[in-house]
């Protein structure tokens, strides 16, 4: 029995990292989810194709975008699952900006990328202020 389960888990452990990285054609690409929540990066290197993260916003929430482009095209989109689009931006240079969310909602930032090298750096300003 034991050897069943550990058959089926891994072979559920294999599919899921070919499903992770079916997204990513090319390149590298990590994100590193922040340990309370209120953010994550995103670090690539000549990365082509796309990937996806989620974070919990609450309506009236600010989020704080960090991109360092050294190559390449960028895009950012962020949709919530209720179907709201606070911020699409597509070959997006080095910069910061800020946008909010009107709605209380997981939203699902997807960046897409064609040989991009660079990181991009998403954090709720508005929890982050909450706690000092």
């Amino acid at each position: 029995m034991f050897h069943r389960r550990l058959i089926i888990a891994t072979v559920v452990l294999l599919a899921g990292a070919l499903l992770l990285t079916a997204c990513a054609s090319g390149g590298r690409i990590v994100i590193l989810d922040n340990p309370d929540g209120t953010g994550f990066s995103m670090d690539f290197s000549k990365f082509s194709g796309s990937s996806k993260c989620q974070l919990s916003l609450t309506a009236g929430d600010v989020v704080q975008v960090e991109v360092a482009r050294t190559g390449g095209q960028i895009g950012l989109t962020v949709t919530g699952l209720k179907g709201s689009e606070p911020y699409i931006g597509s070959d997006l240079p080095a910069r910061t900006f800020t946008f909010s969310v009107a709605e209380t909602d997981e939203y699902v930032f997807r960046i897409t990328g064609k040989n991009a090298t660079g990181q991009i750096i998403a954090k709720n300003i508005s929890r982050a202020e909450d706690r000092d």
